[in-house]
């Protein structure tokens, strides 16, 4: 009887005063039931408690995201390797201070200007091994888990199947026999053979963010970014060689030295770039440039290294001595610094400035910008057609592949794909064999 009472109480208070309904209803039954009302308004708490904890969780998973790390990648720390290291990697020495002039003496030695890691991609015919596959750019969609397939010559999708989770870039093997797809949160590969292009099968690693192949073909490298490691591997039976665990965070990119000895690897999360010795599998350097540097690219000459930085105060490049692992220039291009690919002459350098929407260029000789397009979009990594006339790459945020010319930077063609698409690659394409990344060539 008093709860009927209690409520016709409160229903003539919400009328005469406006206030909230519940608010009421409690002051009325502080009257009338104050026990009943007290373990009501007790429960209340305690749910309003609960959903404000799981407010504040959201909240800081959301925050973390957009910083670019997930609840995975903040530990990857303390999470050990599938694969344990055949070779222990050293702790990164920091070398010697060195004089910038003598470095930049050393870095321009008349031996080192007369030669050309590209020399063999500066042809624009395709080498007999390949010449009679079709051409086609293919373009991992990391969002929806797909692959879409393009003919460059009528600029239409021609296939799109699913592949692994997470797939990040399709790498052409070393003897370009074969397509990989890096699915990174499935922890496999996806075999595509390049004359139907299609899937044949699949190659069990652990969480592979990218793939690449030692200038002499004898080791596969796995980039685990998750782990912090770089994973040998034989490229014919794919069991392990030996790995090199990176003290920094974020481990995505490679590329290696004229000699092919040693490589240099960017952590975009740690703003380091480390030196590894490829024989002996382990750290011989670091070099702390900060930002979030990402893709790296050999000088034709072989005597410095440029990697790009898309950290918020850097947008640009960086060129870096690997004798000394000291830094001799920093070339600004644009905001969001992301993939890098040399001209098909080798004389200049794409750079793709993702959060900007333009592509700069490079002078090799004079490390100069020479041209700035706006081409609009987020280019992410670079690829070239076989002719050298035009300028590939995934708009990441933009659910479409652009197609530029390379000579003016004029906008040929918006081609639209899935969702998120990341490292595509044009094959096949000129070149002895293949670095691995998404179609880096020697």
């Amino acid at each position: 009887m008093w709860r009927t009472r209690c409520h016709l109480h409160a229903f003539r208070g919400v009328v005469s005063s406006g206030r909230d309904t519940k608010d009421t209803l409690a002051f009325s039954c502080v009257k009338r039931g104050k026990k009943q009302s007290s373990i009501n308004l007790l429960k209340d708490a305690r749910r309003r408690r609960r959903r404000d904890r799981w407010l504040i969780g959201v909240l800081m998973l959301a925050s973390l995201s957009v910083l670019g790390y997930s609840f995975v990648e903040v530990k990857q720390g303390e999470i050990p390797s599938v694969i344990p290291p055949s070779t222990p990697s050293e702790t990164p020495s920091r070398p010697q201070a060195a004089d910038a002039g003598e470095s930049l003496a050393r870095s321009s030695e008349k031996p080192r200007e007369e030669s050309n890691v590209y020399s063999e991609t500066t042809t624009t015919k395709l080498g007999e091994a390949v010449a009679s596959l079709p051409e086609r750019v293919y373009v991992p969609n990391v969002g929806d888990g797909t692959l879409d397939v393009i003919d460059p010559d009528t600029f239409e999708v021609v296939d799109h199947y699913a592949v692994g989770e997470v797939p990040h870039h399709v790498t052409p093997s070393w003897d370009m026999k074969k397509l990989y797809v890096s699915n990174e949160a499935s922890s496999s590969l996806t075999v595509i053979d390049p004359k139907t292009g299609k899937p044949t099968g699949t190659v069990p690693v652990p969480y592979p963010y990218n793939l690449y192949f030692t200038p002499d073909g004898k080791k596969a490298i796995v980039v685990v970014e998750r782990l912090q490691r770089l994973e040998f591997r034989d490229p014919d039976t794919w069991q392990p060689m030996g790995s090199v665990y990176i003290p920094y965070p974020g481990v995505d990119h490679i590329d290696f030295s004229a000699d092919g000895d040693y490589l240099l690897a960017s952590c975009e999360w740690g703003g380091v770039v480390m030196k590894v010795d490829i024989g002996e599998m382990k750290i011989t350097g670091s070099l702390k440039v900060g930002g979030s540097p990402v893709d790296i690219k050999l000088s034709p000459d072989g005597s410095v290294f440029y990697v790009a930085n898309q950290g918020k105060r850097f947008g640009g490049v960086h060129v870096i001595d690997p004798e000394t692992m000291k830094e001799t220039a920093f070339i600004p291009t644009g905001k969001g610094a992301h993939g890098l690919y040399p001209s098909r002459n080798a004389k200049s350098l794409y750079v793709a400035n993702r959060l900007a929407g333009t592509i700069s260029v490079i002078d090799f000789a004079t490390r100069a910008v020479t041209d700035t397009w706006e081409v609009g979009g987020s280019p992410d990594m670079l690829q070239l057609s076989p002719d050298g006339t035009q300028l590939w790459y995934a708009d990441r945020y933009h659910s479409t592949v652009s197609v530029v010319d390379a000579r003016s930077g004029k906008l040929i063609r918006r081609i639209p794909v899935g969702y998120y698409p990341h490292g595509l690659t044009y094959f096949p394409n000129v070149g002895r064999f293949s670095l691995g990344h998404n179609g880096a060539y020697r």
